[in-house]
């Protein structure tokens, strides 16, 4: 259990957040965080959405029906979230 579990609890949301903060350079796509996250594929479509209208993370089209996601490092409002993420791991383990 990390830092934010601690606090916040586990949800799938914070669950999917986490798996794209660990890899803040890399577009990935719903598939590849269910299987990394352990959530089902409906469950990643469901949490993500709430993250992608808040502009956190980038949804990145590839062709007509392939989707790809990733962090979204030029928002301040992730850049907060990473930072505060960050720290707090830094303060509770």
């Amino acid at each position: 259990m990390d830092a934010l579990e601690k606090v916040f609890g586990k949800t799938a949301q914070m669950t999917v957040l986490k798996n794209l903060m660990d890899q803040p350079d890399e577009f990935t796509y719903l598939s590849g965080i269910a299987e990394a996250t352990g959530l089902s594929h409906s469950s990643v479509a469901r949490v993500i959405a709430p993250l992608v209208d808040a502009n956190i993370v980038i949804e990145k089209p590839l062709g007509k029906q392939i989707r790809t996601f990733s962090i979204n490092k030029e928002n301040d409002a992730t850049n907060l979230i990473m930072d505060f993420y960050a720290k707090l791991n830094d303060v509770i383990e």
